[in-house]
């Protein structure tokens, strides 16, 4: 199966980009991913498609032919007052008063006089409003054009510069206004998804196990109905997760009592050599489940927000070998063949002995239990690669040479209770009922570090990170 493509932008690949495609790129990313910038662009193309019909509708409506019917007439008998006032032959001077006295454009063409008030300005007089739309019979002047007795044409027009000062400042006017409307509908969408950011927040807090906060209550709307809903499955989910919680820590101290009396009465059974198989199979069952009920005790306590670490200085080598001896007392084959390499450099560290004691016990039972291979496993102690602002850490890992696990099962081999493979024969550390790798995620995030499992090719190898 393909898996799905990443959506993120691959810095790697960005950089190799010209910088107005890098931008580009982030920016149509950044719109693609932002509900809240789909919503501006939304409104922002709706108000222009709005607007463009408004105009549409206005230009239609006084650009038809009902109104040229009516505004005609005026126009013309207009128009046949100003001829007149310029006389025949035409007057230059009469004309040019006209000219700069009314919001018309005058062009004088003809055998004697040939003039025009914006001769630099035909571009205008061929836009002007006046200029029909459908092209008038062959032979026939336009009606904004009249001819006088002498036989020279005036054509009339509106003035540019009427024009000119009714445009004088309305393009800045209008950009500002758009700008200003675009922030306004930013910000009024900002305000209306704010109880999605913190839904947001909320879920991630919820699925990180803090129950501490619930989602803030901002509005009375819709959004404000899912997050009180949220709350409240969250808080169920906490009330849920108290008592499980609860629960198991109860029957676990409960069970402890009678499995320390049944262990005391196993001890003190007589020695036979009839009955020394059954004695040492009960011991092992009641051993077994003694270190499980620890387990599922040290698993609840880790788990916990309040977990407290009792740290102090410890030598991890030193720790690692008393492990490894502890194994081999325990009859697991292949422990006094672990590999054990250690760097130079490890950083002093003060951890909880216990619970670091407990990760490589968990570590190297789980890989002698489960990788049985053709060289023994190998325990590797390095120092952690660290950034300027972090401190010194130190990195446990465990290699095993075996079969390894399918790779769509190793993300889930450190869950509570997940076991790949339900035949494998339970052992020490948990490791029987899915809890050993489970406990190590929280032995290594309580010490401020992490879990990674990876696949070796051949085996598994375990790392864990520790702070």
């Amino acid at each position: 199966m393909t898996p799905p493509r990443d959506t993120q932008a691959d810095p790697a690949c960005d950089r190799l980009l010209p910088r107005r495609l890098q931008r580009r790129r982030r920016w149509r990313q950044r719109w693609s991913h932002s509900l809240r910038l789909r919503l501006v662009t939304l409104f922002v193309v709706l108000a222009l498609a709005m607007t463009a019909v408004f105009l549409g509708g206005l230009r239609a409506a006084f650009g038809s032919t009902g109104w040229r019917a009516v505004a005609q007439p005026l126009l013309s008998d207009y128009m046949g007052r100003v001829v007149d006032e310029i006389g025949s032959p035409p007057s230059v001077e009469k004309a040019r008063e006209l000219a700069a006295r009314l919001p018309i454009s005058l062009r004088i063409s003809g055998p004697v006089v040939n003039w025009a008030s914006d001769p630099d300005d035909e571009r205008h007089r061929r836009r002007d409003w006046l200029t029909p739309r459908v092209p008038t019979a062959t032979g026939e002047d336009p009606w904004y054009v009249r001819r006088t007795a002498d036989g020279h044409r005036i054509t009339f027009g509106w003035s540019p510069r009427l024009m000119q000062q009714a445009n004088d400042g309305f393009d800045g006017v209008m950009v500002a206004l758009v700008i200003g409307l675009i922030l306004l509908a930013y910000g009024v969408v900002h305000k209306l998804l704010r109880p999605l950011e913190d839904i947001r927040a909320g879920a991630e807090r919820f699925g990180r196990g803090d129950f501490s906060r619930p989602i803030p209550l901002r509005r009375r709307d819709e959004l404000g109905e899912l997050a009180q809903h949220i709350n409240t499955v969250a808080e169920d989910i906490k009330r849920m997760l108290d008592a499980k919680r609860a629960l198991l820590l109860a029957v676990s101290h409960e069970l402890r009592s009678p499995l320390t009396r049944a262990r005391l009465n196993a001890e003190l059974l007589p020695e036979t050599p009839e009955g020394a198989a059954e004695r040492a199979a009960l011991l092992r069952d009641l051993n077994e489940m003694r270190d499980l009920i620890s387990d599922l005790l040290e698993g609840e306590r880790l788990s916990s927000p309040h977990a407290a670490l009792q740290r102090e200085p410890v030598d991890l080598l030193a720790l690692a070998r008393e492990v490894m001896q502890e194994l081999v007392s325990r009859g697991l084959p292949m422990a006094e063949a672990v590999q054990v390499e250690a760097a130079a450099d490890l950083p002093a560290l003060s951890l909880d002995r216990a619970r670091v004691r407990l990760l490589l016990r968990n570590l190297l039972a789980n890989a002698l239990h489960h990788g049985a291979g053709p060289q023994p496993p190998r325990l590797s102690l390095h120092r952690a690669p660290t950034a300027p602002d972090e401190p010194d850490g130190v990195c446990i890992e465990v290699r095993d040479f075996g079969p390894g696990v399918p790779e769509d099962q190793l993300e889930r081999l450190a869950e509570p209770f997940y076991r790949p493979d339900s035949a494998r024969a339970r052992g020490a550390g948990g490791g029987g009922v899915g809890l050993g790798m489970y406990l190590c995620r929280l032995v290594a995030q309580a010490h401020g570090g992490r879990l990674d499992l990876r696949l070796a090719k051949p085996g598994l190898a375990v790392t864990a990170l520790l702070r």
